[in-house]
């Protein structure tokens, strides 16, 4: 039985190292997993840390970049103004004095017209009294005196439309210019 005892004492010995062996590795991957995960977490930490002072960096670039944007919009808009009032006026300038131009020249046409009728009916008044002297051509002078009436009516007719015209002309002139 010596034997059998020396075999199992052998046996318990073998087994004893083994556990041991089994419980040092164990040891170690644990601590190498335990450092691996503490590594991992600073890493972790570092790269937060480095996104969150990007991301305060990236928001102060938006903030800078849109308060210069809106100074700009800003003065564009106060020199689009500017340019608007100043064509304004000079656009209401310039109706002023077309309407001044319109009047006068309606003023110019029926005084032209007024004219011309005085000069018509004075020719005719001229036609008449020649009409007698001469009994030898009484169809002719007839004829002419004729023509100078009718000269007369086309004109009396013409200058009266072209006093409404020159009336209608003076007031839309003056409501353009009133707006």
């Amino acid at each position: 039985m010596s034997n059998g005892e020396g075999v199992t004492a052998t046996l318990s010995e073998a087994v004893e190292t083994a556990k041991g062996k089994v419980a040092e590795v164990s040891d170690a991957v644990a601590s190498s997993a335990s450092a691996t995960v503490e590594k991992v977490r600073k890493a972790a930490k570092s790269a937060e840390k480095k996104v969150k002072t990007e991301v305060a960096k990236a928001k102060k670039a938006v903030k800078k970049t849109v308060a210069v944007a809106k100074k700009k919009l800003a003065t564009a808009s106060k020199e689009a103004r500017k340019e608007v009032e100043a064509l304004k006026k000079k656009v209401a300038g310039k109706r002023t004095a077309t309407a001044k131009k319109t009047a006068r020249k309606a003023a110019k046409t029926t005084a032209a017209k007024k004219t011309a009728a005085k000069k018509a009916t004075a020719k005719k008044a001229a036609v008449k009294k020649a009409a007698p002297r001469k009994a030898a051509s009484r169809p002719a002078a007839r004829s002419a005196a004729k023509k100078a009436t009718k000269a007369t009516k086309s004109t009396v007719t013409k200058k009266a439309a072209s006093k409404k015209t020159a009336t209608k002309a003076v007031k839309k002139v003056a409501k353009k210019a009133s707006r």
